[in-house]
């Protein structure tokens, strides 16, 4: 295969590619860090690359790899070594204290948009927040599918709405 071919493929299966990226790493600047580190892994490993192979599941495997060392990376840059006799593993970070206010409010606010959501989309958000699958809701409430997919969608939106002011908490 050559540079053209290849580089025309790679560009062809990077599509597929974001949603992978943006489920590992649940960020869209992340996933698009993740896409490029596998795309430039990928081209500058060219060679490794057995024609014939399914060149998706090739990249698949180079971004689950470069997810798992980035992350174990900035896991280990967050621990350090406690040199003591005991050798704890210990992580480092800011020692903050919060205000369980904040989240008291956020809590009572919450279930209060959720109360005030319509009948129709409450009833399907909230077996889908406590772990029922689609189909599960959609037998239980007999509707079909998409109409419980739309009605969790739309709960979603006028739930944001609704507690946007919670959305830039810094």
């Amino acid at each position: 295969m050559t540079t053209l071919e290849f580089s025309y493929s790679l560009d062809k299966a990077s599509g597929s590619l974001k949603p992978f990226a943006l489920r590992l790493t649940k960020d869209v600047d992340d996933a698009k860090d993740l896409l490029q580190d596998t795309i430039l892994k990928a081209f500058s490993n060219k060679e490794k690359f057995a024609e014939g192979t399914n060149l998706k599941a090739w990249l698949y495997t180079i971004m689950r790899n470069t997810f798992i060392t980035n992350y174990q990376r900035a896991a280990r840059r967050g621990t350090f070594v406690d040199t003591t006799e005991n050798h704890f593993y210990l992580n480092s970070g800011k020692e903050t204290i919060e205000n369980g206010a904040f989240g008291s409010f956020a809590l009572r606010d919450i279930r209060i948009a959720i109360d005030r959501l319509d009948d129709s989309h409450k009833v399907p958000f909230e077996m889908f927040f406590r772990g029922f699958k689609y189909h599960e809701i959609a037998e239980e409430l007999q509707i079909p599918i998409g109409t419980v997919k739309n009605r969790i969608h739309i709960a979603r939106k006028q739930l944001k709405e609704s507690l946007e002011v919670y959305m830039h908490k810094n």
